[in-house]
């Protein structure tokens, strides 16, 4: 069949043999990247139990430095994003020798976009003052701050690699490499936490040491698998190439909305914490607990989300282009069927979960009530997220970025923040709700993302021109 032909002719047996060789290929890639978003994921929660486990106040001045640190770390990683797509079109096209050099341009856009990062992260101790936290967490969030920023740069040299090696369909790598991570965190996090063989004990602080050494250890392990392993013949890491300005743009532009569609989402739910910590230190430390067991339950649909990308990418790449639009709606067939299971298991252990965090009555019982709300988003996170990484198959991100910004701070924040605080203008008088205001905004905010974000890949995954014409930029 002729590659025109097999662009424009769907697939009329869409038969149950050709679902479950798809529903077998995604499960293939998905599960060892689930296994590493659920690895990485368990980082941060070992964090928030361990300094929770010191006081209150170390949690919280944990979480307001992750609350910094993390949303600029995402969106450099989400403008390199950009290479999964790429690389996996290439791969789908027969065009693999192309991966090593547009590899080491992603490399030179996250040395430069990491020194302007350092520096700012360096120097946000003022952005507490301004927005009035609680005065005791201050000191430990900034002194987090300065150690984990130290991590920035072998982070994201490893986010390359680890996209590279997605978009050649080879996920195993980042999962070794993950679980590794996690093994290894947790002593390390027990010395600078806790004190011993001689390191002195630093408390929420030692969380951020133990991350940056950690992360270094991530980008040699990555350096090594891609160096030597399978894919050893793409020359990533074997060659030196100036910057090349048009390349980088090029990337710059596919991964620029992906960057801020990723920024939009995790700076919500930092701004929302920050706000919350004027609540006081119970309110944010219950509030960081429930945001940990939603970021656990959302690894699962972000790795579908990343499979998508990597399978539409291939069969784009190959014009088998109702095979891409299957690969999409099995990836959100998926996505609804675990959201659903895992609002069950949520819901059912809510009270046990809150209380792996901390031994404090108070916030276990605020922590329980907002662990109900993570439920009523699940199924509607599950699915927003997993159709962004099919439309990122097709390269379509600019979309989903205007879409993430209208969602999140047009209607989630404000609205969060009036149902929290409450409203007394312009003839409007609300209470405030405390808390809980600001998650019923988050659970609108994230329904309506869903409703939008599944329509759009609807209508796209059927236009095969427009496909066409993305396909080439």
């Amino acid at each position: 069949m002729k590659a025109t032909e097999k662009s424009t002719a769907p697939h009329t047996q869409a038969d149950s043999s050709v679902l479950r060789s798809e529903v077998v290929g995604l499960s293939r890639l998905a599960t060892p990247i689930v296994i590493t978003q659920l690895a990485q994921m368990g980082i941060g929660v070992a964090d928030s139990i361990m300094a929770g486990r010191v006081s209150a106040t170390d949690l919280a001045g944990v979480a307001l430095g992750g609350n910094l640190f993390w949303p600029v770390l995402f969106f450099l990683s989400g403008v390199i994003m950009s290479v999964t797509p790429s690389v996996s079109q290439f791969n789908g096209a027969g065009q693999s020798d192309k991966v090593g050099a547009l590899a080491r341009q992603a490399l030179w856009i996250v040395l430069i976009g990491g020194v302007l990062a350092f520096v700012l992260l360096q120097n946000m101790e003022p952005v507490y003052h301004m927005i009035g936290v609680d005065p005791r967490a201050i000191p430990i969030a900034v002194a987090y701050l300065d150690a984990v920023s130290w991590g920035l740069f072998p982070i994201l040299g490893y986010f390359v690699m680890r996209y590279v090696c997605d978009g050649m369909s080879w996920t195993r790598p980042a999962m070794i490499i993950a679980l590794s991570a996690l093994a290894i965190k947790i002593p390390i996090n027990y010395l600078f936490i806790y004190g011993g063989l001689g390191i002195e004990a630093m408390g929420g602080v030692g969380c951020g040491v133990a991350s940056a050494i950690v992360m270094s250890m991530e980008f040699v392990a990555m350096a090594v698998m891609l160096g030597f392993g399978r894919l050893r013949h793409l020359e990533v890491l074997a060659h030196f190439s100036w910057p090349d300005w048009n390349e980088m743009r090029r990337l710059i532009k596919l991964g620029l909305p992906i960057g801020v569609t990723v920024f939009a989402e995790m700076a919500v739910f930092s701004a929302v914490s920050l706000m919350i910590g004027k609540l006081g230190v119970n309110s944010l430390a219950s509030h960081q607990i429930a945001m940990n067991v939603g970021g656990l339950t959302f690894m699962v649909p972000l790795a579908l989300g990343m499979a998508a990308t990597i399978r539409v990418g291939f069969n784009v790449g190959a014009r088998d282009y109702a095979m891409a639009r299957l690969s999409g709606l099995v990836a959100l067939g998926t996505s609804l069927l675990l959201g659903l299971v895992s609002v069950v298991l949520v819901y059912v252990f809510r009270g046990e979960i809150a209380r792996l965090f901390t031994t404090d009555l108070e916030v276990i019982s605020i922590a329980t009530s907002l662990i109900v709300f993570v439920c009523f988003f699940q199924i509607s996170d599950n699915l927003q997220v997993t159709a962004v990484g099919a439309l990122r198959g097709y390269k379509d991100t600019r979309g989903p970025m205007y879409i993430g910004l209208f969602a999140y701070w047009v209607i989630a924040f404000p609205v969060g923040a009036a149902l929290t605080f409450g409203v007394d203008a312009a003839g409007l008088s609300l209470t405030g709700m405390g808390v809980e205001g600001f998650w019923w905004a988050l659970v609108g905010g994230l329904a309506i993302a869903s409703v939008i974000l599944v329509w759009r890949f609807h209508r796209l995954s059927a236009d095969i021109s427009r496909i066409q014409h993305m396909s080439v930029r």
